[in-house]
């Protein structure tokens, strides 16, 4: 990854360039930004909280918003007619809502905060936008997150769902 934490950068962007760097699992959201490209990127993001237990993404819904988590963990569930089935924990430095994105079909799992948690929103409108503008950046985003799915997929038979 080439980013250097001493780059002047907005500060409220400095703790997610933090988690993603701190982050060296398999699990890892992980594009290569410069420092300016960070800065750049947060602009078309959204920041926001969650408190431990509430729900970011509802199965079956047709949302197709990524997520990127600075702080705090989410977990995964598969809800089928037996019940709720746990898939994964996703920590600090990783995404979810990736499937979708990639696939435009409705989510197919539940994902809610474990914990409280710092995420980030990027909108498919917003992602439009970043494409149209920088899409270079759009590029490495795109591709960061199509590696996600990809290792997300390989980790068998520990496989992390694909939200």
């Amino acid at each position: 990854m080439n980013v250097s934490l001493h780059a002047p950068v907005r500060t409220d962007v400095q703790g997610l360039i933090k988690a993603i760097t701190a982050n060296e699992t398999g699990d890892a959201f992980r594009p290569a930004l410069t420092p300016t490209q960070w800065e750049l990127l947060s602009t078309y993001m959204q920041p926001f909280a969650l408190m431990s237990g509430q729900v970011l993404i509802e199965q079956s819904a047709s949302d197709r918003t990524v997520y990127v988590v600075e702080a705090g963990k989410l977990t995964v569930h598969y809800e089928d007619s037996k019940g709720r089935l746990r898939l994964a924990v996703v920590e600090a430095g990783s995404a979810v809502g990736e499937g979708a994105f990639f696939t435009r079909q409705p989510r197919n799992a539940t994902v809610q905060a474990a914990s409280a948690s710092k995420i980030w929103s990027l909108t498919p409108i917003r992602f439009t936008e970043l494409s149209n503008r920088q899409p270079a950046l759009a590029l490495e985003v795109a591709l960061a997150l199509g590696a996600l799915v990809s290792r997300r997929l390989a980790n068998r038979p520990r496989r992390i769902a694909v939200t």
